[in-house]
């Protein structure tokens, strides 16, 4: 049996969006074992993921003796390694594990060292979305060809592994029938352009106004960060559920919600994931527009002001006056909408 390794060692969106190529590497290689190597914080997703039959946890990886760290590699029995994220140091235990095929691109001085497959790729300036560009990651597999986007998207799956707590069933459940049940994840931890506190307050109002449910989602200390902003909208507010949720939970809870509203950030991506509505908010500017990062899943969607780029914000991103032009009545039309699209249980 092929077993193939591949690693993203970084954020949860990244691995969201990495999910592809392990869905291609099961086409590819009917039968074959694949091991996301990924940090801690995002093992819920490698699990929560149909194509991915392995986790194997890069954090504890480095807890161990250097030759503890070879040995965890060796028995893995791998088949070939996938650099998708750049390791200096995986990509050398990797070497050292004598992993017979090693891939990654060769724009990183260390691979052409470490590895003896080398994949041209540019990323920076490249017209194609971020999912895309990890499937060049299998070409020396066999790949012959680019992927269509929607072909991309239809690999960007994941299934809750636990059901949501009793607790929360019985929130998300206290409703009527014409209610949604939206969920607001306002900050990004300084992977995104961001919104503004001024506009998720201000879509939260107006979804209450409409009759609907609004649910804020964040980390701990993103809760005691919002604080006096979660205090100001707390009479519009069903729930305000940061630090509460472990991912698993966490992708239980946006799975039985209809949809998640945010800027580029985790949270987004596994809601388009989970096949619920996602609604993303971005700037226009590369590289972190939404040709390249958009949410993929039957019911993603995103609003981006229309300017070819937004270079007069480049340097003051707290102070985008791209991505704040978009205004919460525009997102809450989109919203609306979902009602005449209902996602599937």
């Amino acid at each position: 049996m092929n077993t193939f390794l591949v690693s993203r060692t970084d954020a949860i969106g990244d691995v969201v969006l990495t999910l592809p190529v392990c869905g291609e590497l099961k086409r590819l290689f009917p039968g074959c074992r694949v091991v996301l190597v990924g940090r801690t914080y995002t093992q819920a997703v490698a699990e929560a993921c149909p194509w991915v039959d392995a986790f194997l946890n890069y954090d504890s990886l480095l807890q161990l003796s250097d030759k503890e760290k070879v040995a965890a590699i060796v028995q893995q029995q791998a088949t070939a390694i996938l650099h998708v994220f750049p390791n200096k140091k995986l990509a050398q235990l990797a070497q050292k594990a004598k992993i017979p095929v090693r891939i990654a691109t060769r724009n990183r001085w260390f691979h052409w060292l470490t590895c003896n497959r080398l994949v041209s790729l540019s990323r920076r300036h490249s017209p194609l979305h971020e999912a895309q560009l990890n499937l060049k990651l299998l070409q020396p597999l066999g790949l012959p060809a680019e992927m269509p986007l929607a072909q991309v998207a239809e690999l960007v799956r994941l299934q809750p592994t636990e059901p949501l707590a009793p607790q929360w069933q019985q929130v998300l459940a206290n409703r009527t029938e014409s209610q949604l049940n939206v969920i607001l994840h306002p900050r990004s931890r300084g992977s995104a352009r961001e919104w503004g506190l001024n506009h998720f307050g201000a879509l939260a109002k107006l979804l209450y106004q409409a009759g609907h449910r609004v649910f804020v989602t964040g980390t701990a200390a993103e809760g005691e960060e919002l604080r006096p902003w979660l205090a100001e909208y707390a009479a519009v507010l069903a729930g305000d559920l940061t630090g509460l949720l472990m991912l698993p939970q966490l992708l239980a809870f946006i799975h039985a919600a209809d949809g998640l509203v945010a800027a580029s950030t985790g949270p987004l991506h596994l809601a388009a994931a989970l096949g619920r509505h996602a609604l993303g908010i971005y700037p226009p500017m590369r590289p972190t527009h939404p040709g390249r990062w958009a949410p993929l899943g039957p019911y993603a969607e995103y609003l981006v002001f229309d300017r070819p780029d937004c270079s007069d914000c480049r340097e003051q991103s707290a102070a985008c006056t791209c991505i704040k032009a978009i205004s919460p009545v525009q997102a809450l039309e989109r919203i609306l909408a979902w009602q005449q699209l209902p996602v599937e249980p």
